[in-house]
């Protein structure tokens, strides 16, 4: 069997050693430009159009990733195969302890004290009722679940909200359109875990913003274009919402002159809130090409009409 790897950092050596190891009968073959060589498979991070368009035969294309908005904005360029993204390898519990740091961070109000810090100040500041301080998840998925396990463990009241409907012990859950004025209004930290579509594409917009409650606070660890930025922008300066935490952005990495970079209540990171896990992903496809050979179904095979 053949594999075709292409990863745009050019860090293809560790994968190739580390796919042969597990399957040794693979071929890995890094692509670096021009034709493409007869090949079973595919495994692409950051993948140009050039490479994409020449995959019509393998029998699946394998993403390095979770998320999947950049290679489905190709459209109908893409190639008619299974396109199979990664699901947790290792990056849950990454992204539980972002949230749950932020969320903290928040509760407690570090920044406060860091500012006051900054000026000599010693005075103790009243601390947020538990009961009242409610953190909702936007996507209850692969990496919305363990987020929501790691922050019952506080407790904080929880809320999901999904597209379609979930039950989930110790979560208030909310669904679809109809339950999204409702999961808002009653949630004081928002984390948009949401993958990126057409339905989504700035979702969280000033009218949507604007239905957290005064002092809400929002982090953002899906993609920067679910936010409408100016107007997240406008909400914190307005003190509707007293701030945030965004590890994504609609452009990355983020423009110097971006005015998110002067305003004290949005704490920055440049996109590290779920970093893939090599040996953790590699297992993964590995495991799941060895079912396809065998004939069997496989997880996480991306419905092209939903997005993801």
């Amino acid at each position: 069997m053949r594999l075709l790897l292409y990863r745009a950092d050019g860090n293809t050596a560790p994968w190739v050693r580390d796919l042969t190891a597990l399957m040794p009968a693979l071929e890995v073959l890094a692509w670096d430009g021009g034709a493409v060589p007869a090949c079973d498979y595919a495994l692409v991070w950051g993948a140009p159009a050039e490479l994409l368009v020449q995959l019509a035969s393998v029998k699946a294309l394998f993403l390095a990733g979770a998320g999947v908005d950049a290679v489905l904005k190709l459209g109908d360029a893409l190639p008619e195969v299974p396109i199979v993204r990664l699901g947790d390898a290792g990056m849950g519990v990454q992204m539980a302890e972002y949230v749950v740091h932020a969320v903290l961070r928040y509760f407690r109000r570090f920044d406060d004290y860091e500012s006051q810090a900054r000026d000599g100040v010693w005075a103790p500041l009243p601390l947020a009722d538990k009961s009242d301080f409610s953190v909702g998840v936007m996507g209850m998925g692969a990496l919305g679940t363990p987020v929501l396990d790691a922050l019952a463990h506080f407790g904080f009241p929880l809320r999901g909200w999904s597209r379609g409907a979930r039950q989930r012990d110790g979560v208030a859950c909310f669904a679809g359109t109809a339950g999204l004025g409702e999961f808002l209004a009653g949630t004081r930290v928002l984390v948009c875990m949401l993958p990126l579509t057409p339905a989504t594409h700035h979702l969280l917009d000033r009218a949507m913003l604007e239905q957290l409650p005064r002092g809400a606070y929002l982090i953002n660890v899906a993609r920067g274009a679910l936010v409408a930025e100016p107007d997240l922008l406008a909400l914190i300066r307005s003190g509707h919402l007293a701030g945030a935490t965004l590890d994504v952005f609609r452009n990355e990495p983020l423009p110097s002159p971006h005015p998110f970079w002067g305003e004290p209540r949005i704490a920055i990171t440049p996109h590290i809130s779920a970093l893939t896990v090599r040996a953790d992903s590699v297992r993964q496809i590995v495991h799941k090409i060895s079912a396809l050979e065998r004939g069997e179904p496989i997880a996480d095979v991306v419905d092209r009409t939903r997005g993801y």
